[in-house]
């Protein structure tokens, strides 16, 4: 269960700097916004410029320095703390940094300034993935708010508290409720081969999994599973097709990578 790739489930994790932003119209373009000295540079020139601020943030985080991410972002909310949009920013970087209980804080205090439903999913997941039951209150509340719109997420949270909580005959229900909304949540259908792999039901995952690489064929981490149900069907050569496919959508995926070379070693 330790094999997942990190993940927020909402949209708000993205991070929409000009479009969702502050909607400064006064701003010269600049030629690479993912350069640190190119962000720096422009600020120079509008130093009063959130939507800057917020792209070296970014800058930042794409060069894997959270923390000067992290303390661009406290400078900003010391000018204004009042601003969910900046928590929620805090609460990523935090999260990616693998800092999860200073995620959870930041997220909590979004969602004491403006109750957003996208913060309440994330926060939720979080909370699912370190097993901590107000996840299941905050997916019931998503469900009786709006089920129509939420409910999938609900769903999905308690599917996914249920295997962290290693009782995937609980989960599996709530992950088909999820799927039943919406075909395409591909972790849902994640979150159900776990379930099934947990009770060594390794063609029942498979079949799951494939589904999945249907609806969406670049789905690195459907590739990554199905490997681990052929390995345990001692189907080694359809186990290395599937890994490689994983590596193939994402290069950098080390635990594919790692269970590739150590099947091809034992060949």
């Amino acid at each position: 269960m330790n094999q997942r790739k990190l993940f927020f489930i909402a949209a708000v994790l993205i991070f929409f700097f000009v479009s969702c932003g502050s909607h400064e119209k006064e701003v010269k373009p600049y030629s690479d916004p993912n350069s640190i000295n190119a962000v720096k540079n422009a600020i120079k020139e509008y130093p009063d410029s959130i939507i800057l601020k917020e792209n070296l943030i970014e800058a930042y985080r794409n060069a894997g320095y959270y923390d000067s991410a992290i303390n661009i972002a406290n400078q900003e909310l010391l000018k204004d703390s009042g601003s969910a949009y900046l928590w929620n920013i805090k609460a990523t970087l935090y999260f990616e940094n693998a800092d999860t209980l200073n995620s959870i804080n930041s997220l909590e205090h979004a969602i004491e300034i403006y109750p957003l439903p996208e913060y309440l999913v994330a926060l939720g997941t979080v909370y699912a993935e370190i097993k901590n039951q107000k996840a299941i209150m905050i997916a019931d509340g998503l469900l009786q708010s709006n089920k129509t719109k939420y409910g999938k997420d609900g769903y999905f949270i308690k599917g996914l508290y249920y295997n962290y909580m290693n009782e995937p005959k609980m989960a599996i229900p709530y992950l088909d409720s999820c799927l039943s909304l919406d075909f395409t949540y591909m972790y849902a259908y994640r979150e159900k081969a776990i379930a099934l792999y947990n009770q060594s039901k390794y063609e029942e995952a498979l079949n799951v999994l494939k589904r999945a690489v249907t609806i969406q064929n670049d789905y690195d981490e459907g590739y990554f599973w199905m490997g681990k149900c052929y390995e345990k069907l001692n189907r080694k050569d359809d186990a290395i097709e599937s890994y490689q496919s994983a590596l193939l959508y994402d290069k950098n995926y080390s635990e594919a990578r790692d269970a590739l070379e150590r099947l091809q070693k034992s060949n």
